[in-house]
């Protein structure tokens, strides 16, 4: 007997990754194995529109809500989730985007058999508190945290579009534009970044391993952190991360800041626009989330 009381596919008909297709077929999958079990497809209609909707469905009973989407659909679909407050509710991502770095270093079996078996594991997340407008604002990530070079170039790979030499000539302009960012530390000190990332998984952006070690279920995350070197020096490092890794790194439960200039901000694959004085703490949230792998 299934675990789950119902299945809900969540994508964005407009996908460049192809996501209505991959939904569908994953649809007629879970229909055929899984007979008992009521499927609906959730197309999107706008940003944050996941959110909403992964919000809606966890409200009750024993959902599972599979993001067929890239990091950032995901991250919504997460977020959404650990918002409704119902510990029944799980996640899975399927893949449909460009880096899909949670699914590809998190995944332990076919996804469609993961379901049918009701395989489900709890696994951390990083719970990003912003504060410094009229309120503050939490979220919640699956994979990973970063301001500096990383947001940077992400912000330049949405405009100059995904492919392999859209993405090289992306990367290319967003690094010949970067400046590093000015932040304070919690005790005071002012630090000049060129890129500070916060990982509950071992890699990201399909080829750069951060640490050696991590796993998204040990109550840690990592923090990599690289302060103003100049361009060679970030240049090196990246180089390092995407061939040999950056081998082992602090961890963390909690790390907090205080932004001296407006930065932008990646979480997992969605960016944030940071005004100065806005304090970001970042905090491990432990087993937060349920999830197939």
């Amino acid at each position: 007997m299934s675990p789950f009381d119902r299945i809900v596919l969540v994508f964005n008909p407009h996908s460049t990754g192809d996501a209505p297709a991959s939904a569908e077929e994953l649809r007629a999958e879970l229909a055929r194995r899984l007979p008992d079990v009521p499927l609906e497809l959730r197309p999107t209609q706008y940003a944050g529109h996941a959110r909403e909707i992964a919000r809606e469905v966890a409200a009750a009973g024993s959902p599972l809500l599979v993001s067929v989407s890239g990091d950032g659909g995901y991250n919504e679909v997460v977020d959404g989730v650990v918002q409704a407050g119902n510990d029944r509710a799980v996640c899975a991502v399927r893949a449909a985007g460009n880096a899909n770095d949670h699914r590809r270093t998190t995944r332990e079996h076919h996804l469609a058999d993961a379901i049918v078996a009701g395989d489900v594991r709890r696994i951390d997340l990083l719970r990003l508190t912003l504060a410094g407008g009229d309120a503050d604002q939490v979220r919640y990530a699956h994979s990973y945290i970063g301001v500096g070079l990383t947001p940077v170039v992400a912000v330049d790979l949405e405009a100059g579009g995904k492919g392999s030499w859209r993405e090289i000539v992306s990367v290319v302009r967003g690094f010949a534009r970067f400046r590093p960012f000015p932040i304070r530390l919690e005790d005071g000190r002012r630090r000049t970044i060129d890129s500070l990332v916060f990982a509950n998984i071992s890699q990201m952006a399909k080829y750069a391993t951060l640490s050696e070690g991590a796993a998204p279920d040990d109550g840690l995350f990592e923090v990599v952190t690289q302060q103003r070197t100049g361009k060679l020096r970030v240049l090196a490092t990246a180089v390092r991360a995407a061939t040999r890794g950056l081998g082992p790194q602090p961890s963390a439960t909690h790390y907090a800041f205080t932004t001296l200039a407006p930065m932008p901000l990646q979480l997992d694959g969605e960016l944030v626009e940071l005004a100065a004085g806005t304090r970001v703490s970042v905090d491990i949230a432990p087993r937060a989330l349920a999830t197939v792998v």
